[in-house]
């Protein structure tokens, strides 16, 4: 199949993609615990931390869970082992409630910073639309088809997240959005909540460079839920062009994802490493930098006389030495066959350096 997925497109006024600034989702999640004054308070927190969007999760735990599976597991799995409800009071007690939405859609336009969500139903996706500019799929939802194509379908930037997923699946979501939506960000993510450091060999950053590689032109990102930088760096270094991290206001508080979020210190320091990284890449151009132009002519080697040469010598090689620091008017010694056989026009001292206008041609 051929992608014709934008390189860069726009979200509000923001632009993403190739040619702009790595954009960063702060991911409110379920830390708002339950509060709308603390959603706010989250969303106000991103944007003076340096976050350019916020992200919710629209979900009802009817709507997201089966409680009679769950308990059928015989047991929690994962991160969940950790919860003292059950899986399904865990969502009911987490989720947002969706009268809120445009309560929130206003207070972040008012802080100047993004605002969209995951909707995890057909129904919730009817219900946010005209509060949101983008998009974010899920992980868990990278198989549920008919949402996919029902979000794709109205034309709003998409975030897809593939955590937990094989290749099979990610091309079929990626295939299925490519019909019907050009404005694409494709995040690899490691569905892992247990925020345990053994978490970091299975991040597989390099499922970055695959991407790149088998979808053309898509924009690339990483949805983590790691707690410190390290990610995201190693991401951007890799072709990443959005960052999506949970945040919290302290990792101390009682919820699902408190533990794994970064906070208000963390935060602004990954932005800060970042920013910093994407100058340390630069173009791809080699060439000498402007930082570099007096270090090229203290740190190089020109051609300089080994011995007293008079003038009319005709130059030989034993008459050449290569010597620190290169002037503008000197040879570069890989120049040393132009001059070897030219006459000198003035007598040279030893170790004094060969310049171009007293070589004969």
């Amino acid at each position: 199949m051929k992608y014709n997925f934008k390189k860069t497109f726009l979200i509000k006024n923001t632009k993403i993609g190739q040619d702009a600034p790595t954009f960063f989702i702060s991911e409110i999640g379920s830390n708002f615990d339950g509060d709308i004054k603390r959603a706010k308070k989250l969303i106000k927190l991103s944007k003076q931390l340096g976050a350019n969007a916020v992200k919710f999760q629209h979900y009802s735990a009817s709507s997201l869970v089966s409680d009679p599976g769950f308990k059928s597991l015989g047991g929690s799995l994962s991160h969940q082992k950790k919860w003292k409800q059950s899986v399904f009071e865990t969502y009911k007690k987490a989720s947002l409630d969706p009268s809120w939405t445009k309560e929130l859609a206003q207070y972040s336009k008012k802080n100047n910073i993004i605002f969209f969500t995951s909707p995890y139903s057909e129904d919730l996706v009817k219900k946010v639309d005209k509060y949101v500019p983008a998009y974010k799929i899920g992980s868990g939802d990278i198989s549920n088809l008919n949402l996919i194509k029902k979000i794709a379908k109205l034309g709003k930037p998409i975030f897809l997240a593939t955590g937990a997923s094989t290749f099979f699946e990610v091309r079929q979501a990626v295939e299925l959005i490519g019909k019907y939506n050009k404005k694409l960000v494709l995040m690899q993510c490691n569905t892992n909540y247990t925020s345990d450091n053994s978490n970091y060999k299975n991040l597989n950053l390099k499922v970055l460079e695959t991407y790149k590689k088998k979808f053309p032109g898509v924009i690339l990102g990483l949805s983590d839920h790691t707690y410190d930088e390290l990610s995201t760096l190693g991401s951007i270094a890799l072709g990443a062009k959005v960052i999506e991290k949970h945040f919290t206001d302290s990792n101390a508080r009682k919820g699902p994802d408190h533990p794994f979020s970064l906070n208000i210190n963390s935060w602004p320091e990954m932005i800060k490493k970042a920013r910093l990284l994407e100058q340390s890449l630069g173009d791809g151009n080699k060439k000498i930098e402007e930082n570099e132009k007096d270090a090229y002519v203290v740190q190089r080697r020109s051609i300089c006389a080994s011995r007293f040469i008079p003038k009319g010598k005709v130059l030989q090689k034993k008459d050449l030495v290569f010597l620190r620091p290169l002037p503008l008017n000197a040879f570069h010694p890989y120049e040393a066959n132009k001059i070897i056989g030219k006459t000198v026009k003035e007598n040279i001292d030893k170790y004094h350096i060969i310049r171009k206008n007293i070589v004969g041609k």
